[in-house]
């Protein structure tokens, strides 16, 4: 039975339109950085590279090598870690051409670097794409977060941030940084605005009670 993250994984991909804590725990992702505005070429050609690799694992089989512990699944959606220049960080409404990002896609448990140099050299042989030498494959750790479910345009995303900054608050949280991740669960060029749906997510931690 292929292994499907929207029903094995709800508590990390479907979260509930209103916000949540959850405990996100080490995960292997193909991981590339970039900057400037989501809506140009540039965003795009780093999403392209990306699930090249993505579906060269998950296709290994029908080209000849069956990895360890293989199994079928689903690809993993697109997931983005966002943050601003400093001078995107000064102005008064969002430049997206100060935007900074990491952009990645999980990758199940059974890859190892070893099926990441087949997949790399896979990619490579079929149509070199220029950025394929600028992706990493690395591990992370988000920890103690807060997430939400945010149905809408992505330039609506702040609607949804104040209510997860107002949870924060009034659960003894503090973000540990300005950054914040996104999980896109719908496809942006098949997907009217209106019903896009998105995983915002910050990294938190507990506030240290004061006995005095």
């Amino acid at each position: 039975m292929k292994y499907e993250w929207r029903k094995k994984e709800k508590d990390l991909y479907i979260p509930k339109q209103q916000p949540e804590l959850v405990t996100v725990p080490e995960q292997h992702y193909f991981m590339i950085q970039g900057n400037g505005n989501p809506n140009d070429e540039e965003f795009s050609n780093r999403i392209n590279v990306l699930y090249s690799l993505a579906y060269a694992v998950r296709m290994m089989p029908k080209q000849g090598h069956t990895p360890e512990g293989y199994f079928e699944y689903t690809v993993y959606p697109l997931e983005g870690i966002w943050d601003l220049t400093e001078k995107g960080r000064q102005l008064d409404t969002l430049d997206k051409d100060e935007l900074l990002y990491t952009i990645m896609i999980k990758q199940p448990t059974f890859v190892t670097e070893e099926v990441v140099e087949r997949a790399f050299e896979y990619v490579r042989k079929k149509k070199a794409h220029p950025l394929l030498d600028d992706v990493t494959f690395d591990s992370m750790e988000e920890g103690l977060s807060v997430q939400m479910l945010h149905v809408g345009p992505y330039d609506d995303e702040p609607k949804t941030f104040q209510k997860m900054d107002e949870f924060i608050a009034s659960n003894q949280l503090e973000r540990m940084s300005l950054t914040h991740k996104e999980i896109y669960l719908s496809d942006f060029r098949k997907v009217e605005a209106s019903k896009l749906k998105t995983v915002l997510r910050y990294k938190v931690k507990r506030k240290i009670e004061s006995f005095e």
